[in-house]
């Protein structure tokens, strides 16, 4: 078997999420190196811990991924890496993972531990239970913001924490709304849960979440009067956060997101890292919110 197959398996490309960790540590707006060494320590545990559950996720899906369109092309699903070997190779990654983010910090060990222990339940049974299935999506991408910071001994502002975890909870929302317009289309169920979903439920569920995931930004961004940043000028990037949740329900509307499949059968909202790298508007808003949070920082280390 060629390795690069089984390296396919991993999903690398996912591994983009884990970039995540290093959200402390920018809006700590520090240039310590051993900050940033840590961080970049609890980014390769996390890569390692989230193939490590793709993996196993796979092997427990291999027979359902056959029966689905896009899925059944995966290297499990598609028979070239064997459920042995990938159950194997999960359990490596898994055990590498949790050694090298021991000799960073135990804390950061913590982290992992809990991300692994939830994505499994995810993966065993959880993601066939309605809204538990949300959390569990959501919680991963909150370990993920909470990781960096943790490696690197930095204090995690509440609203911060608060702001990670309702976003990912909304595109989550949005993942399974895309998902569930996608079955009904077809008739056909691609997730066992999607059956307890209804577009108006998450509808309500995403007006909820975005609310209130761009007051917690907001209060944050507000500075440290509040808990918040470092900076109250951070309240610079809050129109960049409210335009790019207003382009994200824009790209997840329904008679939208039809047109996008058409025109672009590989970019939906049932894979929300597909459309933050490659929708234009979506980039416009995140490159307005880099550049300006590093003016912001770069002025508050100046000074």
């Amino acid at each position: 078997m060629d390795a690069s197959v089984l390296v396919k398996a991993c999903r690398p490309r996912q591994w983009t999420k884990n970039l995540l960790v290093f959200a402390a540590p920018l809006f700590a707006f520090t240039v310590d190196p051993d900050i940033w060494f840590a961080a970049s320590g609890s980014l390769v545990a996390f890569c390692l811990i989230s193939s490590a559950i793709y993996l196993l996720n796979d092997s427990l899906d291999v027979e359902a991924d056959r029966q689905h369109p896009r899925k059944r092309h995966r290297p499990i699903a598609a028979g070239e890496v064997s459920v042995p070997l990938a159950l194997t190779t999960s359990t490596l990654l898994a055990v590498i993972s949790l050694t090298l983010a021991a000799a960073v910090s135990a804390r950061l060990a913590g982290v992992i531990l809990a991300y692994g222990l939830i994505q499994g339940g995810y993966c065993l049974r959880l993601k066939r239970e309605p809204l538990l299935d949300l959390f569990c999506i959501a919680a991963g991408f909150l370990l993920r913001a909470m990781a960096g910071g943790v490696a690197a001994g930095l204090a995690l502002s509440p609203w911060f924490l608060l702001t990670v975890g309702l976003l990912a909870l909304f595109l989550a929302v949005e993942k399974r709304k895309a998902e569930l317009q996608i079955a009904l289309d077809r008739g056909v169920m691609a997730r066992q849960v999607l059956a307890r979903y209804s577009l108006p439920l998450l509808l309500r569920l995403e007006g909820l979440v975005s609310t209130s995931a761009f007051m917690s930004y907001s209060l944050w961004a507000a500075g440290s009067a509040l808990n918040g940043a470092s900076t109250s000028w951070m309240l610079l990037t809050v129109p960049f956060v409210l335009v790019g949740i207003f382009r994200y329900k824009l790209l997840s509307d329904p008679e939208e997101a039809e047109r996008r499949r058409v025109s672009n059968p590989d970019r939906t909202v049932e894979k929300p890292e597909e459309i933050l790298l490659g929708d234009r508007g979506i980039k416009l808003t995140l490159l307005g919110w880099l550049s300006t949070t590093a003016v912001i920082g770069a002025l508050s280390h100046a000074s």
